[in-house]
This record gives structure tokens, sequence and C-alpha cells, in this order.
């Protein structure tokens, strides 16, 4: 699910990380050092972050690690959760089906569908 929502503004006192560039389903994508790739996932307007093997979607639920329905694939590493993973700069980022393979139209080079992302 899609929704366009800006991001939060900085309140008075406090101060906002680096700006750096991510990479979510091969698209260059804004964010910032400090915050999470969950944070960066929704303040870029898709709450999905996987679907289950059934081709359920699924999203942040618990929001601390605990739930594991937030799983992504970062850097080639299916099953990594979103909530408790800091962004980085160059960080690769794709929203993951079922067991670990990325989403239609997000492959990676090698990938293909039903083929899983990394080990």
């Amino acid at each position: 699910m899609k929704i366009r929502r800006p991001r939060l503004p900085v309140p008075r006192g406090l101060e906002r990380g680096p700006a750096v560039t991510i990479t979510v389903d091969g698209r260059p994508t804004p964010a910032y050092l400090g915050e999470s790739v969950a944070a960066a996932l929704m303040a870029d307007g898709d709450l999905s972050t996987r679907t289950t093997a059934d081709g359920e979607p699924r999203g942040v639920f618990c929001g601390m690690g605990v739930c594991f329905d937030c799983l992504v694939i970062v850097d080639g590493v299916p099953g990594t959760r979103a909530c408790v993973t800091w962004v980085r700069d160059g960080m690769d980022v794709a929203r993951q089906d079922g067991p670990g393979h990325r989403r239609a139209g997000g492959e990676a080079p090698g990938d293909g569908p039903g083929r899983a992302s990394g080990g």
C-alpha cells in the first residue's frame, strides 16, 4: 500500500542525522543516519515490508524486533528486521516475498523469480 506522507518536521532542539541515500527495490531513496530501515520505508510512503508465503502483506507491527513481521532483504540478506536495522549510506533494501525472495520488479542481478537472494 503506497501512501504519500511527508517526513515529520524536526522539533526545536533536536537534530536529524546526516542525509544518506539507500536503494529501496532498485530506487534511490532518501534516509537519515540514526533512523531505522522501517522508518525510512514508512517515510517513503510504502507501509508494507514483505508478503507471507500465501501472499498476505505485512509491515511494522511491534516496532522493537520481537514479532518478525517487518522482514526485508538488506544487502542480499533475507529475513532482516527493518525495525531494528539502522540505515547507512548505500544500503540496498528490498521488500521480501515469502521466505526471502525479492518482490517482482525488485530483483538484483543474478536473482530471478523464485530464487532466494542470499544465504
